[in-house]
């Protein structure tokens, strides 16, 4: 009888720390960071920042690996929301500037650059591109 009780305690306590780990890790949102998926708020959906088809690359990385950051833009370009590392994992969001093309949140800018790629820009300095 003892020889039962353990085995079904050891059994249901591995399928506890199963279930802890698959998916124990989601956002408010239902993202599970675990397997890369943060919540982007013009997508309305999780999203893995590196899938994402306009990347951005650090400018000037201060360690020895490079960052990146990524853009989404919503469906009317009239937003761009931007994942970047130094905002403590929640996304930029920015706002065009009437026709232009230049999206901006306090002292962040987003402009083109060059034939499809786009500059960040933090206190008029380029951080990613």
């Amino acid at each position: 009888m003892k020889k039962i009780i353990l085995l079904s305690s050891m059994f249901l306590g591995s399928f506890i720390f199963a279930q802890q780990i698959k998916g124990g890790d989601r956002d408010a949102h239902g993202c599970i960071g675990s397997a890369g998926y943060t919540y982007s708020q013009i997508k309305k959906d999780c999203v893995r920042v590196f899938e994402q088809k306009i990347k951005l690359t650090e400018v000037d990385p201060k360690g020895s690996s490079t960052s990146m950051a990524a853009v989404i833009f919503s469906k009317d370009m009239k937003k761009a929301e931007v994942f970047v590392p130094d905002t403590d994992g929640e996304s930029l969001i920015l706002t065009r500037q009437g026709k232009g093309k230049t999206w901006k949140k306090d002292n962040y800018v987003l402009v083109p650059f060059k034939k499809n790629g786009y500059q960040l820009k933090k206190d008029n300095v380029v951080i990613y591109q």
